[in-house]
This record gives structure tokens, C-alpha cells and sequence, in this order.
């Protein structure tokens, strides 16, 4: 063989796969597969947009305004603050700053499929907890840290499933870990839950040194086209994620964006309350159909997970759907291949939802 050989690990890597937004026949759909915000992006946020375009000028590299900005909502200190593209780029730079070969990476069985992406990346072993019913475990997280475990990942609320680890068990996992292991939570969905059952991580990593939390714009901002994202961290850790993040990372319409979209939070709010009455209406839908063996996991996200244990099969629903006009996301690659997730959308689409799974469920046979 000859050419560069790619370091063994890296072939054990599944590329990431995005949410669909075409059915098989190329048709475009109504796009609830990739937790996107229904509700489009702050009119504030757009007009920055507009007049922020510089092409000839590289762009702030350290994000001083936007970080200031996050500072000021979220009552951190903008030091602690490290911004990225999206919060995939801090979860992979916090991989491979902190594992490598020889080394474990720790998360949750149903976590966000970029953990296992990330950890084989840097070549560190990727450690599996069993869940418990399709949420976290902190029990069996814990049980699983050995002197080989060096990152710890826990979405909250989780993707996919849309579970919620309360402020009580997350501040006990973390108790239960070493200090030299790295608790990465990742809150891309924060906007989501209510501030009254905010989960404390910030609260952990202004208190503790090995505390890194994510964040994204990408989700209740309404800012996914734009690959923003942020962390908090001890300024140890911000200090070390900061040698190895890309480089003017964020552009000049990203910076620009964000910093408008953070300070317009009425609209985040306005997308928290949307998306907790749909959220609502549509599982009610679902637990009326509780005959036809369809489960709503409960959820804290902007989306649903659904089981299918009746006649009508996930991957039946899931092409059902797109038959009548809307992708969602099977699951079968993150051995959910009885899940559907459903990214709450407008009232219109959900009721839409509702009705045709209640038609192909009592179809089914």
C-alpha cells in the first residue's frame, strides 16, 4: 500500500450525518429532522447581519464583543468565555486537548452522536453508560470511571432523546468524579428549559476547575447557518481550548449576528414559549394514540423522541411522514431504530404530524 496512511483510529469513525431536508424522489420537504427554530431568526439579529459584511478584513479572533455580550445575559465573567464555530468545535477541541491514545471518554448510551465522533478523533477510547429509560444515568456513569477516564460528556437536555438531568444529580455526578476529569456539559438546548429548572451547570463551572460548559446559537437564536457557539470554563481551561481552536474561527457576519441575537432576548423567550405550548399540544396528541403503542419520551428540547412498540414501525412513520410532505430523523444509526425524532415546528406542522401518525397507526396491521 502506498500513499499516507491515516492514523488507525480515524477508520473507525462514522462520519456525522445531518438531518435530511429531501425525501428519496429529491422533493423538497418540511424540515423537522435537524431541531432548527421554527420561528426563523431575531429580525434584530438579520439587520446586524445585513451591514455586517467585510470580506477583505480578517475578523476579531478572540470575539471580544461577543463574549462581552454573553458576559452581560449570563452574568460570566467574558474571560471565562471561549467562542467557537457551533459548540461542535469546543466539544472537539476539549477532546483532544484533555485524551488522546490510551485514554477514555466518557458519556451516556442515546448522547449526541458527535461524542463518539470526537473522542475516536483523538484517538481516545469512547465508554458507553447504560441509560436509564433513555436519559442519564448518574449512577452508571459514575461506576464506569476508571484512571483512564479523562473527559466525561452529558448533554442537558440530551440529544436525542430530549431528557433533563436536574440541577441535584448533575451536581452529584459531578462530586463523583476525579479532578483531573474534565465534565463537558453540553446545553445546545438551554434556551429551552425553563429558568426556574436550569440545571446549574454555569453555577459548577464558575465554582469548579475541571467544569466546561457549551452552548450553541444555533438553536433557540435561530442561528444554525451561522456556526456559532460558546463555552465556560476556569480560565486553565479556556486558556488551553484557546491554543488549539481554529483561528479567526468566527467571521465577521457570525460576530456581528450573534452579538445582535444576544442581546434581542425577548426573542429567545418568545421561542422558549412557542416551542413549550407546541411541545405540549403534540405530545397530548400522541398519548391519545397510547393504544397504538406510540411514546412520547419527555422532553426539555425543542423536539420529541417518539417509540414505536405498536404495528406502525419507526422507519414505517418515518417514510409515512415524508410521503405526506415532512422529514424527520430516524434513528436507527444511534440504535433507536424504533425512535423518531421530531423537531417541534409551527402549529400548523405538528397538527399535521399528529394526524398522520394517528392515520397510519390505525392503518397499520
Amino acid at each position: 500500500m502506498t500513499g499516507p496512511q491515516p492514523k488507525p483510529w480515524i477508520a473507525e469513525i462514522h462520519a456525522y450525518v445531518p438531518g435530511k431536508s429531501a425525501g428519496k424522489d429529491g422533493r423538497p420537504l418540511i424540515k423537522l429532522s435537524a431541531n432548527e427554530n421554527p420561528l426563523g431568526t431575531s429580525p434584530k439579529a438579520l439587520a446586524a447581519r445585513a451591514q455586517a459584511v467585510v470580506p477583505s478584513l480578517y475578523p476579531d479572533p478572540d470575539s471580544n464583543a461577543l463574549r462581552a455580550a454573553i458576559g452581560k445575559v449570563h452574568g460570566v465573567d467574558p474571560a471565562r468565555i471561549i467562542c467557537g464555530t457551533g459548540s461542535g468545535e469546543l466539544l472537539s477541541v476539549a477532546a483532544s486537548a484533555y485524551a488522546g491514545p490510551g485514554d477514555e471518554i466518557l458519556y451516556v448510551r442515546y448522547g449526541f452522536s458527535l461524542y463518539e465522533i470526537v473522542a475516536r478523533r483523538c484517538g481516545a477510547t469512547p465508554v458507553i453508560a447504560p441509560d436509564l429509560d433513555y436519559g442519564t444515568d448518574v449512577d452508571a456513569l459514575l461506576a464506569l470511571v476508571s484512571d483512564k477516564t479523562r473527559v466525561v460528556f452529558l448533554a442537558n437536555p440530551n440529544n436525542p432523546t430530549g431528557s433533563f438531568t436536574p440541577r441535584e444529580e448533575l451536581a452529584r455526578l459531578h462530586a463523583g468524579l476525579p479532578g483531573d476529569v474534565l465534565l463537558v456539559i453540553d446545553q445546545a438546548y438551554a434556551e429551552y428549559v425553563a429558568p426556574e429548572d436550569d440545571d446549574g451547570g454555569l453555577a459548577l463551572a464558575e465554582a469548579h476547575d475541571n467544569v466546561l460548559v457549551t452552548r450553541t446559537f444555533s438553536k433557540g437564536y435561530g442561528l444554525a447557518g451561522e456556526r456559532v457557539g460558546w463555552g465556560t470554563a476556569a480560565p486553565a481551561v479556556i486558556d488551553v481550548l484557546n491554543r488549539i481552536r481554529g483561528p479567526f474561527n468566527l467571521s465577521n457576519s457570525a460576530q456581528a449576528t450573534a452579538l445582535a441575537a444576544v442581546e434581542d432576548q425577548d426573542f429567545v423567550i418568545h421561542s422558549r414559549e412557542h416551542n413549550a405550548a407546541e411541545r405540549a399540544r403534540f405530545v397530548a396528541a400522541i398519548e391519545a394514540m397510547n393504544n397504538h403503542g406510540i411514546r412520547a419520551v419527555p422532553s426539555e428540547a425543542n423536539f420529541v423522541l417518539l417509540l414505536f412498540a405498536g404495528k406502525l414501525t419507526g422507519e414505517a412513520a418515518y417514510n409515512g411522514l415524508a410521503e405526506r410532505g415532512t422529514i424527520t430523523r430516524w434513528l436507527p444509526g444511534q440504535g433507536l431504530p424504533h425512535g423518531l425524532r421530531i423537531t417541534i415546528g409551527t402549529a400548523e406542522q405538528m397538527d399535521a404530524i399528529a394526524a398522520g401518525l394517528r392515520e397510519m397507526a390505525e392503518a397499520a396491521k
